[in-house]
């Protein structure tokens, strides 16, 4: 059966996020004033071929782990859509 997977990757919340406050000065330039704070990450969706729901999340949590987030820096969360 074939599962959507979305994952989205974003900044650790304790590390400052440089494109995030680029495009908060930028919004301010554009005399947008009421927005507080930005962060900005990745939005990946995956289409796995698995035979459960279960085995379907267990790769995706390898592949954001493994390849897509660097834990350093970034956290995941995996959500699956119909």
């Amino acid at each position: 059966m074939i599962y959507n997977i979305q994952i989205k990757v974003m900044p650790l919340k304790e590390l400052l996020d440089p494109q995030g406050k680029a495009v908060l000065g930028s919004l301010k330039n554009l005399d947008i004033h009421n927005v507080q704070d930005i962060r900005i990450g990745k939005h990946i969706t995956l289409q796995i071929d698995a035979a459960s729901e279960t085995e379907a999340k267990q790769i995706a949590e390898t592949t954001a782990s493994k390849l897509l987030a660097n834990p350093v820096m970034e956290y995941f969360e995996i959500e699956l859509v119909n």
